[in-house]
């Protein structure tokens, strides 16, 4: 299951996906059962950071370990305490796969009430599935018939990056926010149309390069390329929100 992220408030500023990606990979190889499905439902916060290496609280650690536990529970119900049975299930589709997951667990129903209108934006849930596309390269627990209808993942990145290359324009009072790391809240107008314009801009992107170059190009390889832009660029300023779907 993709992990818990939270952005960071500053104090944090040195809990990076790297650090997260890191410290599980080292707890995996050092300990095979770390996360099986009956081990996740007994975590404890100071456990989780002794994983991750950290040597304070984490953000939302609570709500983190109510995750882990909620992860571990449906596994173990549903899925036999295997991630790799919750996969098989989908019969090779992501779309399938990312239904399941927000179907099946709480914590990944990534969705907002916008003027009225429900959002859903499951970047948790899409991300799964593109991370096993990447890590098998399309085979076996990665191969999806469908991988072309996974989006962007939209989080804090890809929106200043899109910002800086003139795709999206922010409001004046957007831009001061941001440029003050004024905290957006999760679910709010400005938070909701940030990840939705995201994916919105990218989709005619990702059309535009198939009708200039005749090739498909996928959601989640400009995603890639994006982030990637995002990360190695260390002026950009991105909006701060505290949040579980990141």
């Amino acid at each position: 299951m993709s992990f818990a992220n939270a952005q960071h408030h500053s104090q944090d500023k040195d809990l990076s996906y790297d650090h997260l990606a890191s410290g599980l990979k080292e707890a995996l190889e050092n300990d095979k059962s770390v996360f099986d499905a009956d081990r996740l439902q007994k975590f404890t916060g100071p456990q989780l950071r002794k994983v991750l290496k950290w040597p304070r609280q984490l953000p939302l650690e609570d709500e983190r370990i109510r995750l882990l536990h909620e992860v571990g529970f449906e596994l173990e119900r549903s899925f036999g305490g295997k991630a790799s049975n919750l996969v098989e299930s989908c019969g090779k589709s992501a779309a399938k796969l990312v239904a399941t997951v927000t179907s099946l667990f709480p914590g990944f129903r990534d969705h907002s009430l916008y003027k009225g209108h429900q959002v859903f934006l499951y970047k948790r849930a899409q991300i799964f599935a593109a991370d096993l596309y990447g890590a098998f390269k399309g085979r076996g627990y990665g191969e999806f018939k469908d991988i072309g209808s996974i989006t962007i993942f939209a989080d804090y990145i890809v929106p200043a990056v899109l910002q800086q290359l003139g795709v999206l324009k922010y409001s004046s009072t957007l831009g001061s926010m941001i440029k003050s790391d004024t905290e957006i809240l999760s679910g709010s107008e400005e938070e909701v149309e940030l990840r939705a314009c995201s994916i919105f801009a990218v989709e005619k992107m990702r059309d535009l390069l198939r009708v200039k170059s005749g090739k498909q190009v996928l959601s989640i390889e400009l995603d890639l390329w994006l982030w990637a832009f995002g990360v190695r660029c260390p002026s950009l300023q991105h909006h701060r929100t505290l949040s579980i779907y990141y």
